[in-house]
């Protein structure tokens, strides 16, 4: 985490494009250092970091693995996000969004599904510990399970990286994000902004 700091405070001082690219390859490798003595935390943090410095624009080989996975798919959209280039389109009447990372590899997809589409399990302790709430959105997420790159959904990291349903929840007066597993056991997420 020193580290971290230590090249952050250093790349925002430093005045020329080579300079700056020089920081990068000096954070890509802390980031390789990390994960060999197993500190995924400050890999992570590193990883988010490196994502802000590198632009605003859906990168290049992103854009190639995506295409390489969803050939004659036609995008609807892409978008820069702050930890992943975002890629939406149309596959078999649903809009799906793809999330690449930084090394462009898939870390997940996401669908909007119905309410009735949960699996009743999850549906009967819904209605039993949240009575009063209704579902905004549900999310079907497609884990990369391949990728350890953790997921970011409303600002929180504590995805379980398995396929499962994201449910956000609304009483009017708050606004809540549940995990939910296939096999229909409910997990509080987060609550939503």
């Amino acid at each position: 985490m020193k580290k971290l700091f230590f090249i952050s405070v250093v790349f925002f001082g430093l005045a020329t494009a080579a300079d700056a690219q020089a920081t990068i390859e000096t954070l890509k490798s802390e980031i390789k250092a990390d994960k060999k003595v197993g500190d995924k935390a400050d890999a992570r943090i590193a990883r988010k970091e490196l994502r802000k410095l590198e632009g605003n624009e859906v990168s290049y080989n992103s854009t190639k693995a995506f295409e390489e996975m969803y050939p004659h798919i036609k995008l609807v959209s892409t978008e820069r996000l702050k930890n992943y280039d975002e890629f939406d389109f149309m596959k078999d009447g649903h809009q799906i969004a793809a999330f690449f990372d930084e090394n462009a590899s898939l870390v997940a997809t996401t669908q909007k599904i119905s309410y009735k589409d949960l699996p009743q399990k999850a549906k009967g302790y819904i209605a039993k510990k949240y009575p009063g709430y209704i579902p905004v959105t549900v999310l079907y997420l497609d884990n990369n399970e391949k990728n350890p790159t953790d997921m970011i959904l409303y600002n929180n990291t504590q995805l379980e990286p398995v396929d499962s349903y994201v449910v956000e929840l609304s009483n009017g007066l708050k606004a809540i994000a549940l995990q939910i597993e296939i096999n229909g056991s409910v997990h509080y997420f987060a609550r939503v902004l």
